[in-house]
């Protein structure tokens, strides 16, 4: 199994940062062509955009790539985005539909079930432990799930994406207003945004979204051209990524502070 890094904090906000790891187990890597290996399709510099931007979040992150397994992905296979095209739960192709495997080396049924147990299963028995304490201390929980993307992919959609992708499974993960006061924020920016567009939120987000537990979950899709250059090199644009983060201060601010009505 592998290990989950945990930084546990006193606040009720849980970030999750399910995409940004890049560790590959050497018998997965022998089976990737070069296209696997190359590991385009990773949230690129999320874990360091977030860092530090409020006090007392609890951070839970998978370090294996989702190359291996995606953790927001639905752990028996269905569809997220049905009638869309996507990566499955071991992904088979990247984001432009090419296979990511040497000819033989593709997961089968028994090999997907292995890595489920082995890092999909940890990282959300982690994230729900967190989410635990958090409702023991505070009486509820809000999960932010932290990802990012390229803003053009025509494999996946059409066009560009929007600057901010606010996912709450159309309204159904969290509090109304956790919601609308996240994408007020956004809109202030004068940057493009939108709510429930082409991602709505992953497994995570549903999974573990459930208000009226006290369990409230927002996904945030950034286009990854606000804050670095969508190239091979993948480098972080200080200017970009200092003006993005005062935007996620304010919205990590919001979501620490927020209390149910």
């Amino acid at each position: 199994m592998v290990e989950i890094e945990i930084s546990q904090g006193d606040s009720p906000l849980v970030l999750g940062l399910p995409h940004t790891g890049t560790d590959l187990p050497d018998d997965i890597r022998a089976g990737l062509n070069e296209t696997g290996r190359a590991l385009a399709d990773t949230d690129w510099h999320i874990h360091t955009l977030y860092n530090g931007l409020v006090d007392g979040v609890t951070t839970v992150r998978t370090p294996v790539h989702r190359y291996v397994v995606d953790v927001n992905r639905d752990p028996a296979g269905v569809s997220l985005y049905p009638g869309q095209n996507t990566t499955s739960l071991c992904p088979l192709t990247d984001f432009d539909g090419r296979p990511i495997h040497r000819p033989g080396h593709a997961p089968d049924a028994a090999e997907i079930e292995r890595r489920r147990l082995a890092y999909h299963a940890p990282y959300h028995a982690a994230l729900a432990g967190a989410l635990d304490r958090a409702v023991a201390r505070h009486g509820f929980a809000l999960l932010y799930d932290c990802h990012s993307i390229r803003s053009h992919i025509p494999h996946l959609f059409a066009g560009t994406l929007p600057d901010f992708n606010i996912g709450t499974n159309d309204g159904t993960t969290c509090a109304p207003d956790i919601e609308e006061a996240v994408a007020r924020i956004c809109a202030g920016t004068g940057r493009s945004h939108v709510r429930n567009g082409r991602f709505k939120g992953g497994w995570t987000t549903r999974r573990h979204g459930r208000p009226d537990f006290g369990r409230h979950a927002i996904q945030m899709e950034l286009a990854q051209s606000t804050y670095m250059a969508e190239s091979p090199a993948w480098s972080l644009l200080p200017d970009r990524a200092d003006r993005l983060r005062d935007t996620l201060r304010r919205i990590l601010t919001f979501l620490a502070e927020w209390r149910p009505r």
